[in-house]
Parts: structure tokens; C-alpha cells; sequence
């Protein structure tokens, strides 16, 4: 990982988010809601903008916080995003909502381990952006990327967790187990014959990898 005075540095110079988004991230501060880290959120963005996606599937909803960041970035792009927590989905919806977003956003409530008909329905996407349960990493992969274009990007967070997929420096053995998956997937996702990956130590480690 980046040196942390680096990586603060970088983070200073974000501009800082307002209105909805503010106070998004104050509710996901205070409720321990995962999102994204600023500067892997921006990177993500920017990828998607050079990518000019109009199709993005996501994985993993939360609270809706990454959807927004990219429907307000890509303005022209469709959404879909997958949830399996009924209480967070339903925040993300009203989020959504005040947002005036609903048309630009498809939510889907459902693990996305069984997920996969419904999108099947609606087409294939130009991304797909995976941040969900860690250690189904491998699977949502694996099921996903059938939807993807040719030339398709995926976008993966937390690939280094905290930089223990390097220095594997925890004796919680839960902690341990997901860090040993999370590791297996990233050298299986590096040696992929369909797919050019790079791993990008920005926010909690990134990787992007590109359908060939």
C-alpha cells in the first residue's frame, strides 16, 4: 500500500462531496457501511469515464453510494446494482429516490449468487464493478463477466484488504481465511487467459481488468 502521509495527501486534494452524497457517507460513517475509499472511487470513476461505459453492472449496493457516484459521473449510462441486505437496499433506494435517480439505477434485491437470470434479462454491460462478500470474489467473476462486452472492463475493490493479502499479519482465524481467498483470487484473476489485469495499490487495492 502507499505510504499512509501519501495517501492522505492525495485524499486532501479530492474535492469534497456535498448535498446527498455528504451526508451518505456521514450515514455509512456512523452505521459501519462499507464504501469505497475516495481516492479508489475516483480512480474507478475516471476509469469508467476513459471507458465511456453505458452499461455498468454492480455488485454489491450497500447503501447506493458507489451507484450514485456513478450515475452522477456518467450521466448517460444505465446502472444496475445487486443486493442481498433488505435493510440497505431499502436505504439505497430512497437515496436514490432524492436523489432523481430511479430512472438512471436499477436495483435488484436477491444474493447475487442466484441473481444471475434476472440479469440476464436486461442485456450485457460495457463494466462490471464487484464489491461485495470478499471471499465469493472468485464466483461473482465467474458468473458476471458472461454479461460482459467484448473489450468489457471489470473493476474489483479491496483486492489487498488492508495490504494483509501481502504481509498475512492477523492471527483471527476468520480474518486469516478471507485474506487467503481473497489472495487466491487475485493470482487466479492475474493468470486469466481471457482477461488483462493490473492491481492498483489505491484506496484498499483496486484491480482492473480488461476482457481481451
Amino acid at each position: 500500500m502507499i505510504d499512509e502521509q501519501l495517501e492522505e495527501y492525495i485524499d486532501l486534494l479530492i474535492p469534497s462531496r456535498k448535498g446527498i452524497l455528504a451526508e451518505m457517507e456521514a450515514y455509512a460513517k456512523e452505521h459501519q457501511v462499507p464504501i469505497m475509499e475516495p481516492a479508489g472511487i475516483e480512480m474507478m470513476l475516471q476509469m469508467l469515464r476513459l471507458k465511456k461505459a453505458e452499461t455498468i453492472l454492480e455488485v454489491g449496493t450497500a447503501i447506493g453510494y458507489s451507484a450514485l457516484r456513478m450515475a452522477y459521473a456518467l450521466p448517460n449510462a444505465k446502472i444496475v446494482t445487486i443486493e442481498r441486505d433488505e435493510e440497505r437496499l431499502s436505504k439505497a433506494r430512497a437515496y436514490i429516490k432524492e436523489a432523481n435517480k430511479e430512472s438512471q439505477i436499477l436495483t435488484i434485491y436477491g444474493d447475487a449468487l442466484e441473481t444471475a437470470t434476472q440479469v440476464s434479462q436486461l442485456g450485457t454491460f460495457d463494466a462490471v464493478f464487484i464489491d461485495a462478500a470478499k471471499g465469493q470474489y472468485k464466483r461473482f467473476f465467474e458468473i458476471y463477466t458472461a454479461f460482459l462486452k467484448p473489450g468489457g472492463m471489470v473493476i474489483t475493490d479491496n483486492v489487498l484488504f488492508k495490504g494483509l493479502v501481502a504481509t498475512q499479519d492477523t492471527t483471527n482465524k476468520r480474518i486469516k481465511s478471507l485474506v487467503k481467498k481473497i489472495d487466491d483470487f487475485n493470482r487466479w484473476l492475474m493468470s486469466h487467459p481471457d482477461y488483462d489485469t493490473v492491481i492498483l495499490p489505491v484506496g484498499d487495492g483496486v484491480a482492473i481488468s480488461m476482457k481481451r
